[in-house]
């Protein structure tokens, strides 16, 4: 009898990481009085605006498929914010919306990347990466970003790694896992290696708007000499609350944006067309339930570090996103040991540091994406949980 799995691709074996997350949330459905604080997806309702504007494309006959690129007034609307907020000169012709940040992301690794071509990509990190650069047959070369540095990357760490192989350069600000927003200098300093080594710069901006301590997220592209060199990526999920909608979009030069543009018709053809009519409405209507989302993120983001300052646990200060990463190395455990025994000892669920590479090893993440009271149970639990786990 035939096994079926000698069918599947090498690519997809040994997902380590992946396997681990899946295995915990499957056993966390199984229970009660769960405390989730593993998922990426916000607990609030998209703005109401937004959805009315998605009734209205619906009842206006938006239900057909929208030019591949995305709608021209969405792609004007994405180039004046752009220019804005960013301080990025860029034109509708050079914008694409995408199905999500996730096919952004895939169309650009599909887009630069020959095979053997090298990515330099700092770690911890957002492990779907890995799976768009196996498949245009490229090769990942992790960065490797500390506790003490505060997961700043270290340019004299790129520049080590660098050969003549390398093609592009992903920066994650903010960042997910660590919550890391990298410091303006430090944006510069990349810059400048890349205008030296002459790389491509993907510029992951997904959640900008997400940040804390009166910090701002830096842009690559708006940086002298960068803007022919970058691809900015960014999306409309966790800013307006939107992961079910799938409307994200990228930036690139022009001659990217048209190389680009029959891989994007192959994949998805178009991004959802009432969709785009919503994201569209989020850019052009009001703005204060952003900074709404923003506040009550920051409430939780300090209700957290309470909790690991009372535990003794280090973590890096997350100054973006709405994530924590702290190190559980104290207990002796794995990542992984350290979140299953959580999980069934005192029903909470974070992700081990794992699933976003081997060098998140030692720390897990922990998510902002529950009510404040219920942030503040589970932080609660895993102190008692501390007290009989450390070593």
């Amino acid at each position: 009898m035939t096994d079926p799995r000698s069918f599947i691709a090498k690519r997809l074996e040994n997902k380590e990481g992946i396997d681990h997350r899946k295995a915990m949330i499957e056993k966390s459905r199984t229970m009660g009085n769960l405390i989730s604080l593993g998922r990426g997806d916000p607990d609030f309702k998209t703005p109401a605006h937004i959805i009315e504007a998605a009734k209205r494309a619906l009842d206006e006959g938006y239900t057909g498929y929208s030019p591949w690129i995305g709608y021209p007034e969405l792609r004007e609307a994405i180039a004046r914010k752009l220019a804005r907020e960013n301080g990025i000169e860029a034109t509708a012709r050079e914008i694409i919306v995408t199905v999500g940040a996730a096919e952004a992301v895939f169309l650009t690794m599909l887009a630069i990347l020959d095979p053997g071509d090298e990515i330099l990509v700092p770690e911890p990190r957002y492990t779907p990466y890995d799976m768009a650069v196996e498949m245009a047959n490229g090769k990942f070369v992790t960065v490797p970003t500390t506790l003490e540095g505060g997961f700043q990357i270290d340019p004299a760490e790129v520049e080590k790694r660098i050969t003549s192989r390398s093609k592009a350069l992903l920066i994650v600000t903010p960042n997910n896992p660590t919550g890391q927003v990298l410091d303006p200098e430090r944006v510069a300093a990349l810059a400048d290696l890349a205008i030296r080594h002459n790389l491509v710069v993907i510029s992951d901006e997904l959640y900008e708007k997400l940040v804390f301590d009166g910090v701002k997220n830096p842009s690559a592209a708006a940086l002298p000499g960068m803007r022919d060199r970058t691809i900015t990526i960014n999306g409309f999920s966790k800013t307006y609350c939107m992961t079910g909608w799938r409307v994200g979009y990228l930036h690139a030069p022009l001659p990217i944006i048209e190389a680009m543009t029959p891989l994007k018709y192959t994949i998805t053809i178009n991004s959802p067309s009432m969709g785009q009519r919503a994201a569209l409405a989020a850019l052009e209507g009001p703005q204060d339930c952003v900074e709404e989302f923003r506040l009550i993120y920051d409430q939780r983001r300090k209700i957290v570090m309470e909790h690991l300052d009372r535990m003794g646990v280090s973590y890096g200060p997350p100054r973006g996103a709405f994530y924590v990463f702290a190190q559980i190395t104290s207990t002796g455990m794995t990542s992984f040991e350290f979140c299953m025994k959580l999980l069934e000892e005192k029903k909470v669920l974070v992700f081990p540091g794992t699933a976003f590479g081997s060098g998140g090893e030692g720390f897990i993440r922990i998510s902002l994406l529950d009510k404040n009271d219920r942030v503040k149970e589970g932080m609660a639990r895993m102190v008692r949980f501390m007290k009989t786990h450390r070593t």
